[in-house]
């Protein structure tokens, strides 16, 4: 009998790797991906709601399929939030199937940082597979996954329900698209990365499309293909990305304006002037009508290094511009399509460009939109070293390069002397060790090996320090931080706000950071100031009634707003907030029943906004529980008023503002209406259609004091309500917070 021999195929092994991979690689990956999952899922919780922004807005797609579609703030849908909705479906479906609580809403982020790591391992050791060899290019690949996996904004974002979580992984999942569409019959691979440059607008808007310089060019450059076919490729790509990106636009902009929310953060209820205005222009120029004004102060070259940013990414930047810089020389007479030059040029344009915006924004920015910046930063790295590792001039640099990462992980542990005060110093030790093993002319291979431990080591501990720091402490509010607080030097370089020129020294503008130990989600409340602030000189907490308290705010909240007397004060007699320590009375203009945001344009009057903004509380302050960054947190007690007799209205409150207006409505699960929306400055609703809503009873209670009715910019349509209804509606206090039943006129 003559047996046919049939060709061996590979052994699959699925926890080891690919059959030419060193053993170590697939549990070598299993291990960075479980790790990571713990960093970023456990004590999740803690935070509670984190952005009640966002967590209101999923509360309301988790009960409504048009609030889900549109992004709303409410399920009866009065307005969307100031984004595309595409982060929020996550939510909204995790929150539909798991109920919605703090885990629902959260896990999905958390996971979406794993597989981030995943996908830039992945990218990364398929473009150095050819080049450094498969032991070389797992390991580089584990380096690049490590660095965003440990970077301190990273484990922040990847813990929060803000939309960067998803773009990051969309985008990084367009990066590992462009690194197989440079292959032979790559195009089917150009336009799954275009669909997932488009499905990141719908999660962020137009960041989305700053990697498309870097794709587009990476692609022109070195695709293996004629000229002319290379860019019918790339326009088929666009015409994906357009597709994928402006799907949701085009049917919202096909709805009537009465058959849909209104669109937040516009001024006519339009989405590409969301989409090119708030969101994308006056993001670059500061010219963002409704928003609260420039934001540029630490505006140019030095912000990805400030003293607060460059905690939260810069960690190994430098090596990011060393690494790649060298590589892009050692592959320089190298063929048009090689795939490693490709690789340097699509990661290192994505760094290039982001860098370039957001040390230049003159508009809003955020210390945590530098998580974008993380996937570049460990592909760049992990690159750098593969292509260098084998040479002799290649290992002289890599040693420069931990150097510097060493003597800059110093400097910004210098900036928190009293977090884990020895680790700076251990690892300038590390450092040394690691250069002295990598010191050109030591080539055995146990020296290099041990060099290289010590390298990474001496390159991730201060990151992951601060890593860890951030997942061991809840984060709440519009604003988040990570990793411990940074002392701050004069005219504080890198703060978010503008230096109001007034203010004292040692004053500062407020900071939603994360809530104080032992306490609930903060606010700008009606008696407690910042730190001691409004005309009592009371101490705020970060409790449901308290003030966005600092560092040295109290803990405990004081919701009949009666004076709170255990405010810490700085060395320089003064406390954290925004008035002195020593409670002897406020500054105008701070918060509190004394004060509003006395710093946001000239003519400041004690108790009130100044002529560029109203202030709707006892006195023009606060008024209610909840304000611009930190939502609402009602007690037991407003929370069942609120329900009571729910189903017979639309609204169960309307509040100035969406983060006071999320709090109750996470509170009670009902829609509460944000009038305003995310600043207080939206026309929506008008006087108008607020007092039709009114006579039809449509809403129960209006919740007084909160927000300013205007910036320098935008509508009025808040301020004008919450006048009117003051002067028809008869107030009444609970625990604090003023209410006004509409549906009792005087």
């Amino acid at each position: 009998m003559t047996t046919i021999d049939s060709p061996s195929r590979p052994v699959r092994r699925p926890l080891l790797g690919r059959p030419e991979d060193p053993r170590w690689a697939g549990p070598g990956l299993l291990v960075l991906l479980a790790a990571t999952a713990v960093l970023y899922l456990w004590g999740l919780g803690a935070s509670g709601w984190a952005n009640a922004y966002y967590s209101a807005a999923a509360q309301a797609g988790s009960v409504s399929w048009k609030a889900f579609f549109f992004g709303a703030s409410d399920a009866a849908g009065a307005i969307t939030v100031d984004k595309t909705p595409g982060a929020l479906w996550p939510m909204a479906l995790s929150a539909r199937v798991f109920g919605v609580n703090s885990w629902s809403i959260l896990v999905p982020q958390a996971l979406m940082g794993v597989a981030a790591v995943g996908v830039l391992h992945a990218a990364v050791r398929r473009s150095l597979a050819a080049e450094a060899g498969p032991q070389v290019a797992a390991a580089c690949g584990l380096l690049a996954g490590l660095v965003p996996a440990t970077t301190p904004v990273a484990a922040l974002m990847f813990r929060f329900n803000n939309p960067d979580a998803l773009l990051v992984l969309l985008l990084t999942l367009g990066a590992y698209a462009m690194v197989r569409s440079l292959e032979p019959g790559g195009l089917r691979w150009l336009l799954v990365a275009g669909g997932c440059v488009g499905l990141g607008f719908l999660a962020k808007m137009l960041q989305a499309f700053l990697v498309v310089p870097a794709f587009a060019l990476v692609y022109l450059v070195a695709a293996p293909a004629t000229v002319r076919r290379r860019i019918g490729h790339l326009l088929a790509a666009g015409a994906v990305m357009a597709v994928a990106a402006g799907w949701w636009v085009a049917i919202v902009t096909l709805i009537p304006a009465d058959s849909r929310p209104y669109i937040g953060g516009s001024q006519h209820n339009s989405v590409l002037e969301l989409t090119l205005g708030y969101n994308g222009l006056g993001r670059l120029n500061g010219d963002e009508v409704g928003g609260l004004g420039n934001t540029d102060q630490d505006a140019g070259w030095g912000r990805m290094f400030g003293r607060v940013i460059g905690g939260q990414v810069s960690w190994l930047l430098p090596a990011a511009l060393i690494l790649p810089a060298a590589g892009l020389w050692a592959t320089r007479r190298r063929a048009r399509t090689d795939a490693v030059r490709a690789a340097l040029l699509l990661w290192g344009g994505w760094l290039a460009v982001h860098v370039l915006v957001f040390s230049h924004m003159r508009g809003i920015f955020h210390e945590y939109y530098t998580v974008a910046l993380a996937p570049a930063i460990g592909a760049l790295v992990g690159l750098g070293t593969g292509v260098l590792w084998r040479r002799p001039a290649g290992t002289a640099v890599l040693a420069g390069t931990v150097a510097v990462t060493a003597l800059w992980s110093y400097a910004l542990l210098e900036r928190t002397p009293d977090f884990v005060p020895w680790l700076r110093w251990a690892i300038v030790a590390a450092g040394v060790a690691a250069v002295a093993l990598m010191a050109p002319g030591r080539s055995a291979p146990r020296l290099l090996g041990g060099g290289a431990a010590l390298a990474v080591l001496a390159s991730l501990a201060g990151p992951a320090a601060y890593a860890v720091e951030t997942a061991s402490t809840p984060h709440q509010g519009a604003i988040p931080i990570a990793g411990p607080q940074v002392s701050r030097g004069p005219g504080f370089p890198g703060d978010r706000f503008r230096r109001p020129p007034s203010l004292p020294d040692g004053i500062r503008p407020p900071q939603a950071r994360r809530p104080a130990p032992n306490s609930a989600p903060g606010g700008f409340g009606p008696g407690n100031g910042s730190s001691s602030s409004g005309s009592a000189g009371r101490t705020g907490g970060s409790g449901p009634d308290a003030g966005l308290g600092g560092p040295g705010s109290s803990s405990r909240s004081d919701r009949s707003g009666s004076d709170n007397d255990s405010g810490n004060s700085g060395s320089d007699g003064r406390s954290d907030g925004l008035s002195p320590g020593d409670g002897s009375g406020g500054w105008p203009g701070g918060f509190g029943p004394g004060g509003g945001f006395g710093w946001f344009g000239p003519g400041r009057r004690p108790g009130g906004f100044g002529p560029r903004f109203g202030g709707f509380g006892p006195g023009g302050g606060m008024g209610g529980a909840g304000g611009l960054l930190n939502a609402s947190t009602p007690s037991a007690e407003l929370t069942a008023l609120l329900k009571a007799d729910a189903s017979a209205y639309t609204w169960v409150a309307a509040a100035v503002g969406s983060n006071r207006a999320a709090g109750y409505q996470l509170a009670t699960g009902k829609p509460v209406m944000a009038v305003g929306g995310f600043n207080g400055t939206d026309p929506a609703p008008t006087l108008e259609q607020f007092q039709r809503y009114v006579r039809e009873k449509k809403i129960h209670y209006f919740i007084g004091g909160g927000m300013p009715g205007r910036a320098g910019s935008g509508s009025d349509a808040a301020q004008r309500i919450a006048e009117w209804v003051q002067e028809n509606f008869t107030a009444q206090v609970i625990d604090g917070v003023t209410l006004y039943d509409l549906t009792a006129a005087r």
